[in-house]
């Protein structure tokens, strides 16, 4: 898979832009703030439908600009189709495949395929849960895009029953007499149904993660691991854990009955796969804390890496993205990683300066500056 045309408008920085694309190595490269990584992120949303650099909509779109569209042209072999998103901050953002509106945003879901390594990627090891949580389900999603439908059902869900259990604080707090929660019961059933479906996706997704990691990081940073993923979670704790949708399905509605009282006292929810975790260690430490600078990048990349080797394991092979991460590597780690990378079907490089990217990820260079993308024609 990769892209042949990419076309912007009103996108971050750009008032438009159009890009010509093929497979190999295309970098592009210029000072910071021209607008490198806005190409690269527009690529990447189309793939999740989600930015890696922020949480809404609306710094996507042109500051005086109502919306956002991006266009993208994907070849596949020989098919070739046309993606197209309006973002709308605020309003339901519309999608279209090949020229037709009969599509929703999550349709697109799968028709481009990325893997994107950025220098947020350290938050994987150092940060929140949050940052793995999310790492984990747009894995799921890549893997399977249906899921997307999974996901967006246990949200909703999740905003009925914290809505649900706010008002019943807030009644507890003023003294006023308790609620009627029968309804609670309901939302009880429905969270368990579909959060066992995204644990048991999660649980998946990992026993296929877990040698690809090992062995990406092996490669960047030889003589460094093991490394060991780990979930924790509501119904999964160490060394236990059951198989089954049936069985977390059970587990989950059993923890949330054990935690109401203390979720009505807080009004929040208080167990569920929303408060779940990937622990990621090197042998018997975890790397949140214990690794080092070197080792934490490291670790970021062999995660993006073994996503990578999944991705083309079992589908159209993926674009990779690497965003500005050569500035951030020791000589040894560049040359292992372009290594690495050089012989996907199509990867898409940012750098400040060329001297950033190894010789042999030369490929098409273009140089951009002030939203402006020229490509550089070998002398």
């Amino acid at each position: 898979m990769h892209l042949t045309h990419l076309s912007l408008a009103d996108f971050r920085s750009y008032a438009g832009a159009e890009v010509e694309l093929g497979p190999g190595v295309s970098c592009f490269l210029g000072p910071n703030g021209q607008g490198k990584t806005n190409l690269v992120e527009a690529v990447g949303y189309l793939a999740t439908l989600g930015s890696h650099r922020v949480a809404a909509d609306a710094p996507l779109v042109r500051m005086g600009a109502e919306r956002a569209v991006l266009r993208a042209l994907v070849r596949e072999g020989e098919r070739q189709q046309l993606v197209e998103l309006e973002v709308n901050p605020g309003r339901a953002n519309r999608a279209r495949l090949n020229r037709s509106t009969q599509v929703r945003p999550r349709d697109l879901l799968g028709i481009v395929r990325t893997v994107l390594f950025a220098p947020e990627d350290l938050r994987l090891v150092k940060g929140d849960p949050t940052e793995r949580r999310r790492f984990l389900d747009e894995l799921v999603t890549a893997r399977v895009p249906r899921l997307a439908g999974v996901r967006a059902e246990y949200e909703r869900v999740l905003k009925q029953r914290n809505s649900l259990l706010k008002s019943a604080a807030m009644a507890r707090r003023h003294g006023g007499r308790g609620m009627d929660l029968s309804t609670l019961d309901v939302w009880d059933q429905h969270l368990a149904r579909v959060g066992a479906e995204l644990v048991v996706r999660r649980l998946s997704l990992l026993e296929a993660l877990r040698p690809l990691a090992d062995k990406a990081y092996e490669q960047v940073a030889p003589g460094g691991g093991p490394v060991v993923l780990e979930y924790r979670g509501s119904t999964v704790e160490e060394g236990t854990g059951a198989v089954g949708r049936a069985e977390h399905e059970a587990l989950l509605a059993a923890a949330l009955t054990e935690a109401r009282p203390r979720e009505i006292e807080r009004g929040v929810t208080l167990v569920g796969p929303h408060r779940d975790d990937l622990l990621v260690r090197l042998g018997e430490f975890p790397a949140k804390g214990y690794a080092s600078h070197g080792e934490s990048w490291s670790l970021a990349l062999a995660l993006r890496l073994a996503s990578y080797g999944l991705l083309r394991e079992e589908g159209p092979e993926p674009i990779l993205i690497l965003d500005d991460v050569f500035a951030e590597l020791d000589a040894r780690r560049r040359h292992r990683l372009a290594e690495l990378v050089v012989s996907a079907e199509q990867v898409l490089v940012t750098a400040a300066v060329p001297e950033d990217v190894p010789e042999i990820l030369a490929g098409t260079r273009f140089e951009v500056s002030e939203g402006e993308v020229t490509r550089v024609v070998a002398e």
